[in-house]
């Protein structure tokens, strides 16, 4: 739904062409009657994005055939174009994210968040570091000032383009950008001092964070940051797992909270 980072009247219908298969697939499987109905008709009116996810996302392919086929027919263009901010607005993060340079000051799990917490959690100096769900990388250039090597995992491809350039723009020589999913992370065992995330693990608690321990050293640490969100609960899961909470005052009140635990094999 509706996360209020963007307006979404900026924004065209097209922005679906700059979608990844998983999201696709996720944007596919939402079962809402109000939103499927929306979805048919824009995606009605607008072949060439049906055409697009059909291909990109093969296993979608019927669901998009039949979504088009019962689509109502005539809809006025002002009838299509609130079928699409209908349908943007249900997956407003997907279009955050074609715009990545919009993420840093819109996203709110993003704005305000200081570096320098993150790096109280742990010791970062000459560890390498694994940043799962990338993003727009604030967790991992706030690593890479210490960190003797930081791998950015991030898998839409127009954030790790945003991410790249920004590297070069930075002249950094220690950040990798790679694609992959925290539940199928492409690592060997074992492998990383600190492995990190912020706004990223709870879709499948179980098999994100099994994979996120794997891939960490014995005795390294992993790292949750959600940002600055007063107005979200502590993480009652992370809790029951035996995940440390800390905060600090928020800037706009309340409290920010991080997480972290020591992983023992």
């Amino acid at each position: 739904m509706a996360l209020n980072w963007i307006d979404v009247n900026d924004f065209s219908f097209h922005s679906l062409l700059l979608l990844e298969r998983f999201q696709i697939r996720l944007l596919c499987g939402i079962d809402d009657p109000a939103f499927r109905a929306s979805f048919a008709r824009a995606l009605a009116g607008h072949p060439a994005v049906a055409w697009y996810l059909a291909h990109r996302c093969p296993e979608c392919a019927d669901t998009v055939a039949q979504l088009i086929a019962c689509a109502p027919h005539g809809a006025s263009p002002e009838e299509l174009r609130s079928c699409e901010l209908s349908v943007m607005s249900w997956v407003e993060d997907f279009i955050t994210y074609t715009r990545p340079e919009l993420m840093d000051t819109h996203c709110g799990f993003i704005a305000h968040w200081d570096p320098a917490r993150l790096l109280e959690l742990a010791d970062f100096k000459n560890k390498t570091i694994l940043d799962v769900g990338s993003g727009s990388g604030r967790l991992a250039f706030a690593a890479a000032g210490l960190a003797r090597e930081v791998y950015a995992c991030e898998p839409v491809e127009t954030l790790r383009a945003y991410l790249r350039s920004r590297i070069r723009r930075e002249g950094l020589n220690n950040v990798r950008v790679v694609d992959g999913m925290a539940d199928s992370l492409p690592y060997p065992n074992d492998l990383f001092d600190i492995v990190m995330s912020g706004h990223v693990v709870g879709d499948d608690y179980d098999g994100e964070l099994t994979e996120l321990a794997r891939v960490t050293k014995p005795g390294g640490w992993l790292i949750d940051c959600p940002g600055e969100e007063t107005h979200c609960a502590p993480d009652q899961e992370l809790l029951r797992r035996g995940w440390e909470m800390l905060s600090y005052p928020s800037h706009l009140g309340g409290q920010v909270r991080r997480y972290r635990k020591r992983v023992i094999k």
